[in-house]
């Protein structure tokens, strides 16, 4: 399953390592994640569900679901889809929520002194990169933290050129803008890096948790905390959704882009707005049989430039359709598809396609948990994906010192999450009393920019949202 030729990409992978799932050996390579390199293998049952013992599988591939929770080296509820494949790892499939053998001490976990930083920057996509680097450049000290192991977010996967002004990236591609913005940060004196890093709840006097490598509980007291925490993606109801097999379509993307690893061989793709005909383009090029992408309503939501490359290569784009079940004995097999309409499925249309996996494009919501749990104002807004902390307009929340960035704060797409990212930054370093009159003047210019952004037909549900958020 591995992919060996791409027309864009060119999958550098590292030195060749072995894991063992319970006694069986898996090849991997050094990069890989767990989920990765057990994906690459052949494996598609990670874990066992609780209750009614039903298989789950690989779905979001950024560590914001449960379905990939294993037992790695005696530990359970590892999130192996974000956590780095070693030489000689011992792995087992997990029955519900796992717990510790009575044989297995517990893991022994190393608390650090509080530190003391300027800007505290939650998620390393391109809110969060903007982010640092607004406030590195004004001389504030910063620390960026990162679940995953890479910095770079929703751009490491982006294989496509974006759209707009030559200010806004247009004609690069999303993964050499990931890398550029990663290099610059790497190569700032003022911000710290901590990747594999998760914070787990901002506390009593904006003392902040951090959880390294699940080994260090680490404590960050911040003047100022931006959190860039991005969305997650969203699921639907369906007979066997939780099949392996099911993925979300940034999980797909993940897995074939970032890590080089076919997600099946013959897929259907449900949701015909941007993310979905993009990917399914994507997913042509790492050489899947995309069989069709089904959409509900009665058009396609995304971009026609996008659907025309689809329908070019003999792709079917179904409106008026949607995925009744998929079928299968512990993993995809079938996808059974039917037409919709104003009152429901028609009856009669149904259509059975042999596939491997269905991938969901089906929206995303606002991961807003950080906010929530620090106490900042939250307001459900189905316009913006769901879930969302209120701010003003250089994006501070209901809680003095706390400003959200990009798809944490409302889901749009990559270039407005920098320039938010840059706001906040900004933002923050001026409250702490770095920068001047430069740092105020390109506020407002990112927000003349974000105006003119979000001008299009396709924003007019962001426009609405916006203002039910406002401060």
């Amino acid at each position: 399953m591995r992919i060996a030729e791409h027309p864009i990409l060119d999958f550098e992978r590292g030195k060749q390592i072995t894991i063992y799932l319970e006694e069986r050996p898996i090849r991997a390579y050094e990069g890989d994640t767990i989920a990765a390199a057990l994906f690459a293998g052949g494996i598609r049952e990670f874990r066992v569900s609780e209750k009614k013992q039903r298989p789950r599988g690989f779905y979001c591939a950024i560590g914001k679901c449960s379905s990939c929770l294993m037992e790695v080296n005696g530990i359970p509820n590892v999130r192996t889809c974000i956590t780095l494949a070693k030489d000689g790892m011992r792995i087992k499939e997990q029955k519900g929520w796992g717990g510790l053998t009575p044989s297995k001490k517990k893991p022994k976990i190393e608390f650090l002194p509080v530190r003391e930083t300027d800007v505290l920057v939650i998620g390393g996509g391109p809110a969060g990169l903007r982010a640092a680097l607004a406030c590195g450049r004004t001389g504030v000290n910063v620390t960026l933290v990162d679940e995953n192991p890479y910095l770079g977010g929703q751009l490491l996967k982006q294989t496509h050129k974006f759209f707009g002004s030559e200010k806004q990236w247009a004609g690069v591609r999303g993964i050499r803008i990931g890398e550029e913005l990663t290099d610059e940060v790497r190569r700032s004196e003022r911000i710290e890096v901590m990747t594999s890093s998760s914070a787990v709840g901002i506390y009593e006097r904006r003392i902040v948790g951090i959880y390294k490598r699940g080994e260090k509980l680490k404590k960050i007291h911040p003047k100022g905390i931006i959190v860039a925490t991005g969305a997650q993606e969203r699921m639907i109801m369906f007979e066997n959704n939780d099949l392996p097999g099911v993925y979300g379509a940034g999980g797909v993307q993940t897995l074939m882009n970032q890590y080089g690893v076919k997600p099946g061989d013959d897929l259907l793709m449900v949701g015909a707005g941007n993310v979905g005909l993009i990917v399914s383009y994507q997913l042509l090029q790492a050489g899947v049989n995309v069989k069709a992408v089904v959409e509900a309503m009665p058009k396609v939501g995304g971009y026609f430039v996008h659907a025309a490359k689809l329908m070019r290569q003999g792709v079917p784009i179904l409106i008026s359709h949607t995925v009744l079940r998929v079928e299968g004995r512990n993993r995809v097999e079938r996808a059974v598809i039917a037409r919709v309409d104003g009152k429901g499925i028609v009856k009669g249309s149904e259509k059975t396609l042999k596939v491997d996996a269905v991938a969901l494009a089906v929206g995303l919501s606002p991961d807003y948990r950080l906010p929530d749990q620090a106490g900042c104002e939250i307001k459900f807004v189905p316009k913006l994906g769901g879930w969302a902390a209120l701010r003003d307009e250089n994006l501070e929340t209901s809680k003095k010192g706390i400003w959200v960035a990009g798809d944490a704060s409302g889901v749009e797409e990559a270039t407005t999450a920098m320039l938010e990212g840059e706001i906040a930054g900004y933002s923050a370093s001026l409250r702490l009393g770095f920068g001047g009159k430069a740092e105020r003047k390109r506020i407002e210019e990112a927000k003349k920019e974000l105006e003119e952004l979000r001008k299009g037909p396709f924003y007019v549900h962001v426009r609405e949202g916006l203002k039910e958020v406002g401060r």
